[in-house]
């Protein structure tokens, strides 16, 4: 299963009540970037699934294809993840548009021995311009939110080294806990000024742990392997998962599911690609991101290769990310759902799913295991050759 981080097919109906009313990430980048091709996501499905996005739909699909809709609280990656597991929170996570309340500040400052600078709402690129070299003078973290659940620490390397960072972070981490933010994220960067400040691969995120048990829980307790690449080790507070590979970038992911893959006997590769919406949807770089679209369809056939008959891929996404749309944060949306197999006899319209957590749904059916709280399974609506169901103790 792999997350195309922030790739929206469409606003949500609810959409307007977070200020995202007609928003439409893939759509809008084919606008921005007309000469975008994808052919092997428009072959399996794209453009039938988002037939207003201006991706041609497929007369023969491949693959089956459908888009779904949150039914969290919330457009955050946090709880994105969580429902694609089958866990839906349906209580927003808590955030801090003015700032963190002096209760938490405090408490930061008492525990680490440090005096944040910042404590607003800003984006990545113009808190370090703003503030990257009086951190650099003072040695003061510089702490930030935005629309989302999250408390983001940055700090150059050279003044406050990683590990150190990491460390400050399990901190705040502790300290959020009781308050529900969803994630703390430790923001190295480097550079010589305000000009040439610029973030680091070196990102980790500390997430609240999940509620209750997701699917990645009950695949474990069946004995099947979860391998998490990217920042899925970090969403899900390593809960769940038997090896986790996080990822420097979409092309180091990309090799990583290959090589995941490849070394499984029996299980899943659940991974997210977060270039597409750190470095190009919160940047507003619909460019960057076509380009990024672009490379990730290029990748498909190495996957697809070494795939077999009781395999199945699935690409989805966990929330928007327009990068056309004002300000700089998630949007609300639905989101794609493609479903391909070497043994598939034909591709097949999936609909319109009520909740990310079909998916789950859908895994838990495919392994046999426990149900998730949430989601129905379209296993059954697959025109597969042989019906993929994993018995205990059979190969899949």
């Amino acid at each position: 299963m792999i997350t195309l981080d922030g790739l929206g097919v469409g606003a949500l109906s609810d959409a307007a009540a977070y200020g995202d009313a007609g928003v439409d990430t893939l759509g809008h980048i084919k606008a921005a970037c007309p000469e975008l091709r994808l052919p092997q996501m428009q072959e399996m499905g794209l453009g039938n699934l988002h037939p207003d996005s201006g991706i041609v739909a497929s007369s023969r699909p491949q693959a089956c294809f459908g888009r779904m809709a949150e039914r969290a609280a919330g457009k955050d990656s946090t709880v994105g993840h969580w429902e694609l597991a089958g866990l839906i929170q349906h209580q927003p996570l808590a955030t801090f548009p003015q700032g963190f309340p002096p209760d938490i500040i405090k408490a930061f400052q008492r525990e680490t021995g440090l005096e944040p600078l910042g404590n607003l709402a800003a984006s990545g690129t113009e808190i370090l311009t703003r503030l990257g070299e009086e951190h650099v003078r003072s040695g003061r973290p510089i702490v930030y939110t935005s629309v989302d659940s999250v408390f983001q620490i940055a700090a150059h390397e050279d003044v406050i080294p990683v590990e150190r960072l990491y460390e400050i972070c399990r901190i705040a981490r502790r300290i959020l806990d009781p308050y529900r933010v969803g994630r703390v994220i430790a923001r190295p960067f480097v550079g010589e000024g305000a000009g040439d400040f610029r973030r680091t691969a070196r990102r980790h995120d500390f997430s609240l742990p999940p509620f209750a048990p997701t699917l990645l829980d009950h695949l474990q307790e069946r004995g099947l392997s979860v391998v998490g690449v990217g920042k899925i080790g970090d969403i899900f507070a390593g809960q769940g998962l038997s090896k986790s590979l996080p990822s420097h970038n979409n092309r180091d992911g990309m090799e990583k599911i290959l090589d995941a893959f490849r070394g499984m006997h029996k299980g899943l590769v659940f991974a997210n690609l977060v270039d597409f919406d750190m470095l190009y949807g919160h940047r507003r770089d619909a460019e960057g991101f076509a380009r990024a679209l672009k490379d990730f369809d290029g990748w498909l056939p190495r996957m697809k290769e070494i795939m077999g008959e009781r395999d199945l891929l699935l690409i989805t996404a966990d929330h928007g990310c327009d990068p056309t749309a004002a300000g700089t944060d998630h949007t609300r949306e639905y989101v794609p759902l493609l479903v391909w197999s070497p043994g598939l006899e034909t591709g097949c319209d999936l609909g319109r799913r009520e909740s990310f957590a079909d998916v789950a749904a859908t895994l838990a059916d495919f392994f046999g295991c426990c149900p998730p709280q949430a989601g129905s399974s379209f296993l059954k609506l697959l025109p597969l050759k042989t019906r993929i169901c994993a018995k205990a103790g059979e190969k899949t």
